[in-house]
């Protein structure tokens, strides 16, 4: 299972990761979902089909997005964008870099339900 992982997008990938990661996205990295703190995987900027998301466990199927100001003016793409995700199956959070910088308690609770929810859901199918 894949999860529409997009190959040829790996090369821009590794440059969002490395040359224009926002603070927000290496605070978000950093205090809550490298090395599965939350106790799933996340992988960084990661290529589902023709979009890079900033963030995404393929165990629960959930991406999450840090909005910045250069989403300002992209409420059309960014919606087009997340619609075409959602119908993949995935499920997508956002947050403002504000809300990542200034309040990582409450977006650490978010996250924590989602993957509490995901965790019961599945013990309830088995």
């Amino acid at each position: 299972m894949n999860n529409h992982y997009n190959p040829n997008l790996k090369i821009y990938a590794r440059e969002l990761r490395t040359a224009s990661v926002s603070k927000a996205e290496k605070y978000i990295w950093k205090a809550l979902l490298s090395r599965k703190q939350m106790g799933v995987g996340f992988k960084r900027q990661r290529p589902i089909d023709k979009f890079i998301v900033d963030f995404f466990s393929a165990e629960i199927k959930l991406i999450l997005e840090i909005d910045g100001s250069s989403h300002l003016n992209k409420g059309t793409y960014d919606a087009y964008r997340e619609q075409k995700l959602k119908r993949l199956g995935f499920v997508i959070i956002r947050f403002s870099e504000g809300e990542v910088i200034n309040n990582i308690d409450n977006v650490h609770s978010v996250i924590s339900r989602f993957i509490e929810v995901k965790k019961f859901d599945k013990e309830e199918t088995l």
